[in-house]
């Protein structure tokens, strides 16, 4: 058996209650600040009970004709010639109007409210270009890319529209075919493919070429999106078959889709015209996009007239 120890030796650890408090007073604003009742009585004017009885007899019909008349008031107009007048409540039944004819005096209040507000405003057309380093502009400096040039043209032509875009540099059409969905979450109204550069660059099958390029096409089909087909051209150095195949690719795209707008050749009169391209031969500089921009407006407009306008509710 054990027992436990009742005694520490040597003894620790010891320690007394201090001999005296000490208050310490810390400089404001550090110092804690004690809460103190207030000098004025609590008084809560929550009623004891909530009352679940209907309201007085025509207090809400009263309140809404009141705030219709005031605001008809305020702009200077009546309903049917005069405001609605609170007397023709019927006392007896407050719902039911008496042969005045209160409940006309209202709606054609409503109908002059909403008469002031008047149509539902138009937005801008929203125009997605989708495409590559000529659409991202590639070697240009901010604001000056087709994209932004094409808007600004439109605009000065009297057409409110927003050009989205949706270009990167590198890509194939294998590339904006992935990207697709992604970009059509801009929810645009119409759509700019201006892709294939880069699978001629790169001497791809064009037959590759031509599938991605369908495919693209019957995607906007899907959503009812009105298109305009930016077709492109091979480089001459792999051979003048090889360019013929290419070009079918997009030629046979647009002429199997009536509904698509066809542009042949995106770098129309730039491509080749070292004054309109950066020193790489293949960009357009500031010159060379305006020059695109002034021969692509025609088959634009042919694209938006089809677009339909979205409307803000």
């Amino acid at each position: 058996r054990s027992f436990p120890a009742t005694e520490s030796v040597p003894p620790v650890a010891r320690s007394s209650p201090a001999s005296s408090m000490r208050s310490d007073v810390l400089p404001d604003p550090e110092g804690p600040t004690m809460p103190t009742a207030s000098p004025f009585a609590m008084v809560s004017e929550t009623p004891r009970r909530i009352g679940n009885r209907p309201a007085a007899a025509g207090t809400l019909k009263a309140r809404s004709l009141a705030v219709i008349n005031a605001v008809l008031v305020r702009v200077g107009l009546r309903a049917s010639g005069r405001a609605v007048s609170m007397r023709r409540l019927n006392p007896e039944n407050p719902f039911r109007y008496g042969a005045g004819g209160g409940w006309r005096h209202l709606a054609a209040g409503f109908g002059v409210l909403l008469a002031l507000m008047g149509p539902a405003k138009a937005e801008p057309l929203r125009l997605l270009m989708l495409g590559d380093s000529i659409t991202a502009g590639y070697g240009l400096p901010n604001g000056v890319a087709l994209p932004a040039r094409l808007e600004a043209a439109l605009r000065a032509h009297g057409r409110d529209v927003r050009v989205i875009d949706a270009g990167v540099s590198g890509d194939t059409t294998a590339g904006g075919r992935s990207r697709l969905a992604w970009a059509l979450a801009e929810r645009p109204d119409a759509v700019i493919v201006a892709l294939g550069g880069n699978d001629g660059l790169r001497g791809l099958d064009p037959r590759t070429t031509a599938g991605n390029v369908a495919a693209i096409l019957d995607a906007l089909a899907a959503r009812r999106l009105p298109v305009l087909l930016a077709g492109m051209l091979a480089p001459p150095n792999f051979g003048a078959e090889y360019g013929r195949e290419f070009a079918a690719a997009f030629h046979s795209a647009a002429a199997a889709r009536p509904d698509v707008v066809f542009y042949p050749f995106l770098l129309e009169g730039v491509a080749g015209e070292p004054g309109l391209n950066q020193a790489d031969r293949i960009h357009p500089n500031e010159r060379g996009v305006d020059e695109m921009v002034r021969r692509m407006i025609p088959f634009v407009d042919s694209l938006l007239d089809r677009a339909r306008p979205p409307t803000s509710g």
